[in-house]
C-alpha cells in the first residue's frame, strides 16, 4: 500500500463524517421543500405509501452519494496539491 494512501486514511475518515452530516442536513432541507413535511418517511411507517417511501430513499441515496463524491474528490485534490501525490 502506498504511503500516500495510508496517510490519507485519517483525512478520508474525517471527510466521510463531515460529508455524512452535510448530506443529512441537505436531504432534510430538500425533503421539507419537496414534501412539505418535517421528516422523511421510514420504510416501516405504516401510514406512508410505497412510492413515497421509495422516492425518499432514492433521493436520500442520491444526495448522500453526490455529496460524498464531491467531498472525497475535493479532499484528494487538496492532498495532491499539498503533497504532489494522488492519495488513491
Amino acid at each position: 500500500m502506498k504511503a500516500s494512501k495510508v496517510a490519507y486514511r485519517p483525512v478520508g475518515l474525517a471527510l466521510g463524517a463531515v460529508s455524512g452530516a452535510v448530506a443529512g442536513a441537505v436531504f432534510k432541507q430538500v425533503w421539507k421543500t419537496l414534501g412539505h413535511e418535517e421528516d422523511a418517511p421510514d420504510a416501516t411507517d405504516q401510514d406512508r405509501s410505497w412510492p413515497e417511501v421509495l422516492a425518499a430513499a432514492a433521493l436520500q441515496g442520491a444526495i448522500f452519494a453526490g455529496i460524498k463524491a464531491a467531498v472525497d474528490r475535493g479532499g484528494a485534490t487538496t492532498v495532491h496539491r499539498l503533497t504532489g501525490t494522488w492519495p488513491g
